[in-house]
């Protein structure tokens, strides 16, 4: 009986998708459970799994834009699970005879040039075998061939030109080489297409603006250290930086509830709860999953969810609802390096920060000069809604939050 393989349904913001690669062949035999395909869509990677047991036949091919519910292979229940492959009953090396010898691709052509029978040559090789080094030995040639010497060109006599021109040399002009042979092409991926969308969205529908400001990150870095044996005996996790910045994002969104709020229509529509995206980069692109109710999650919970969003989106199985719903989005653009940017906002969310890499930087204290490991962060917001006054406050109830981290415990 033959049994069709369609494409799941993935929520109702999806609709199609790229059937990227088939992971097993056209033919094959596969067994419940296995993967089939890759499906690639806006949003997320997912996989195709076999129903039942059978002999599958596609019915599209790879990199294929596919729909929801469309049929895309069928499987044959009835088609026979392969037979265990029985071991031969002799050596290969002893089933070929002395007069059955194969030789490398390079020995024969050099046969075919010079006349010389292979195996007439005595081999170095293992086993005996003939090289390529042995037929040039044998032609007389040595294992490397010596360069010809090349003549040199007569020089080239110029008109004599009055001593007030400049001579100007011109250089040869060499053929232009075929663009096909210097480039390479591909289909843009489904989540880079949208990706791509969404910053066009953003920067022709939103009047985005960023500020900035710079963090001590002595104390956090202090705090983990003192408590980060600790932590991971009792959790069987790290405490890391993001949870710092997730709470401290929270308290102040508190502070400034202008930024938690984003433009529907002609509507301002002011969310009172802090479910915070944090842009996770994969070879596919970047996606933001969602942590709930940060407000209310210790930052145990905040890093289990970070690690576990982290894992899902490097194998492309964060699910549809793990994107969707954020107020608010954090980016850490440190851990590749970045000094400084200026990120650009997730609709229709009004703000994002971005986190930086943490250097030693000269600062002013008490009037001397001390070396502290410092963060620029920046606020990139909707100025459509969000004035400059609040965006400069946020950042700075977020830096005195992660300056004085016991601040966080008590949500002040």
């Amino acid at each position: 009986m033959q049994h069709e393989v369609k494409v799941p349904s993935m929520g109702e913001s999806i609709t199609s998708g790229f059937l990227t690669q088939w992971t097993v062949s056209n033919g094959d035999y596969v067994n419940v459970g296995d993967k089939l395909y890759e499906l690639e869509t806006d949003k997320i990677t997912s996989e195709g799994l076999a129903e039942v047991a059978g002999t599958i036949e596609f019915l599209v091919e790879a990199d294929t834009e596919v729909e929801i519910d469309q049929v895309v292979a069928k499987i044959d229940d009835e088609g026979a699970a392969p037979a265990a492959e029985e071991e031969a009953e002799e050596p290969v090396s002893e089933a070929i005879s002395d007069s059955d010898t194969i030789h490398p691709p390079s020995v024969e052509r050099i046969a075919a040039e010079t006349g010389i029978d292979p195996d007439a040559v005595e081999g170095t090789g293992k086993d005996g075998r003939v090289t390529k080094g042995d037929m040039l030995a044998a032609a007389g040639q040595g294992q490397e061939e010596e360069p010809v010497p090349q003549q040199e060109p007569a020089p080239v006599v110029e008109p004599a030109t009055p001593a007030s021109e400049p001579k100007v040399s011109i250089a040869k002009s060499t053929p232009v080489a075929d663009l096909s042979e210097r480039t390479t092409r591909k289909r843009m991926t489904p989540i880079r297409k949208k990706i791509a969308e969404r910053l066009v969205q953003a920067q022709s529908e939103a009047a985005i603006l960023s500020t900035f400001n710079e963090v001590d990150m002595s104390a956090v870095m202090k705090l983990r250290k003192e408590l980060q044996e600790e932590f991971v005996a009792t959790h069987g996790i790290k405490l890391g930086f993001m949870s710092f910045f997730v709470k401290a994002a929270v308290e102040a969104l508190k502070a400034v509830p202008g930024i938690n709020a984003q433009i529907e229509g002609d509507e301002v529509v002011t969310n009172h709860f802090y479910d915070i995206g944090v842009a996770v980069g994969t070879d596919r692109g970047l996606v933001v999953p969602v942590i709930r109710n940060c407000d209310q999650l210790t930052f145990a919970e905040i890093e289990e969810q970070l690690v576990a969003y982290g894992k899902a989106a490097k194998e492309g199985k964060i699910a549809v609802e793990d994107l969707q719903n954020g107020i608010f989005t954090i980016s850490n653009g440190g851990v590749y390096g970045s000094l400084l940017s200026t990120p650009i906002i997730n609709p229709p969310q009004s703000g994002i920060l971005g986190m930086h890499a943490i250097k030693e930087r000269p600062v002013a204290e008490n009037g001397e000069v001390v070396i502290r490991p410092m963060m620029y962060t920046a606020l990139s917001y909707d100025h459509r809604i969000v004035d400059g006054k609040e965006a400069v406050t946020f950042l700075v109830h977020l830096k005195k939050s992660i300056e004085n981290p016991s601040r966080l415990l008590f949500g002040i």
